[in-house]
């Protein structure tokens, strides 16, 4: 092996732990499939969100007694818990991916609706979801060993990615 290919071989340097992980998604996984690879992703999210959202959350005294019992719930602390996590690794992608759990927010509330109202069950409705969006997320973007290894990254890392290739479409800073 020459010097140019152990060159080539090697990682490049990052600035930042976000660039790595984005490295890799964008090594594993192809590119001319991404718009199918955000449906899946953005329905497992939001399955797997609305799930979590449904976890009876115990009611405080304190809670109720303020009528602040309605708005936490487990939901709240997994989208704390991302957007930490988000924000830690690139700050104006954590905004996007805010904006967008709260536009799923909305949509999860008018599920719970529609359960009240004799629909079907929000548990039901975000299981099915999240078994489309794992299903074809799956059978979409993973066909060998490297993919399969790098799935768990893609479930947790990949909407930020995602929105970093918009971002760089329009050579936006993230």
């Amino acid at each position: 092996m020459n010097k140019k290919d152990k060159n080539k071989s090697r990682e490049p340097i990052f600035s930042r732990p976000i660039e790595k992980y984005f490295y890799q998604l964008d090594e594993t996984f192809n590119e001319k499939k991404l718009i199918v690879i955000a449906i899946f992703l953005f329905l497992s999210f939001f399955g797997i969100m609305g799930l979590i959202w449904m976890i009876p959350f115990p009611q405080f005294d304190f809670l109720v007694k303020m009528n602040a019992h309605t708005f936490l719930n487990w939901g709240s602390f997994f989208i704390a818990i991302v957007i930490y996590s988000y924000l830690k690794l690139a700050p104006t992608l954590s905004y996007i991916v805010l904006f967008t759990i709260g536009i799923m927010s909305f949509f999860i509330v008018q599920l719970e609706y529609l359960e009240k109202n004799n629909g079907p069950s929000v548990i039901a409705v975000c299981s099915i979801i999240t078994l489309i969006g794992l299903v074809g997320l799956w059978l979409s973007a993973v066909h060998t060993p490297t993919q399969r290894s790098k799935f768990i990254t893609l479930l947790t890392i990949g909407p930020v990615w995602l929105y970093s290739k918009i971002f760089d479409k329009f050579n936006w800073k993230y």
